[in-house]
């Protein structure tokens, strides 16, 4: 009798094993797939987002060079004074850019963590 409820136990005790194996391994491909899914959707924000404000950029970058090249009778320094511009700008991000790691890596790694 003894004999039989342990047998009994232990093949409960495996059917339950496999069981929570198999639920871990489907949430866990849960877990990844809703991670990999909010980079790739956040991804295609970025790119979309940052492309059409790239080119509103552009045409307001070719406008204030125009005006600014009217305003001074050569369009030449217009074109030279918004290129300087933008060149001040990459390097102040240039010598920034470490300050960025550190909140860019603080916001995907709550996304990160939150999902797990």
């Amino acid at each position: 009798m003894a004999f039989e409820e342990l047998k009994k136990d232990l093949i409960d005790a495996d059917v339950n094993i496999r069981s929570y194996i198999k639920n871990s391994d489907e949430y866990i491909r849960l877990k990844v797939f809703k991670v990999f899914m909010r980079s790739i959707t956040t991804f295609a924000q970025i790119i979309l987002i940052g492309s059409v404000f790239l080119i509103a950029l552009l045409i307001l970058s070719l406008a204030v060079s125009f005006g600014i090249g009217q305003a001074m009778d050569n369009l030449f320094y217009g074109f030279l004074i918004v290129g300087l511009f933008y060149t001040i700008i990459g390097v102040i991000c240039y010598v920034f850019r470490e300050k960025l790691n550190k909140p860019l890596i603080r916001r995907f790694s709550r996304y990160y963590f939150e999902a797990i």
